[in-house]
């Protein structure tokens, strides 16, 4: 069975310095300088793809030491993943996938 994705979205620039934030997307995309100043100046937006848990859980770590303040969304329904142990939800998994498939769930 396929695992879902996650992936990270930037919600706010928090209280960390414009200029660490910029480095830290900058980081964790590639984007150029400007590209990542126009991503902070466009919040919400998500900054990767969807990819394993653990891969946006240390992206969500990085930004979050810049000062940003990001959410781990679960690609197959949608809700957030709290940092830290356990589930976000303890009702099954919203989309077409058997119960306890879903990370969100788990």
């Amino acid at each position: 069975m396929e695992e879902p994705g996650f992936r990270v979205l930037l919600t706010d620039v928090g209280d960390g310095r414009k200029a660490e934030l910029v480095r830290a997307v900058r980081a964790v995309t590639g984007l150029s300088l400007w590209h990542s100043k126009v991503l902070l100046d466009r919040l919400p937006a998500a900054v990767t793809e969807p990819d394993w848990f653990e891969a946006a859980g240390e992206v969500a770590g990085r930004l979050e030491d810049a000062g940003a303040r990001v959410t781990v969304l679960c690609d197959w329904c949608d809700r957030a993943i709290p940092r830290g142990p356990g589930p976000v939800d303890p009702g099954p998994c919203e989309g077409p996938w058997p119960d306890g498939a879903c990370r969100a769930s788990c």
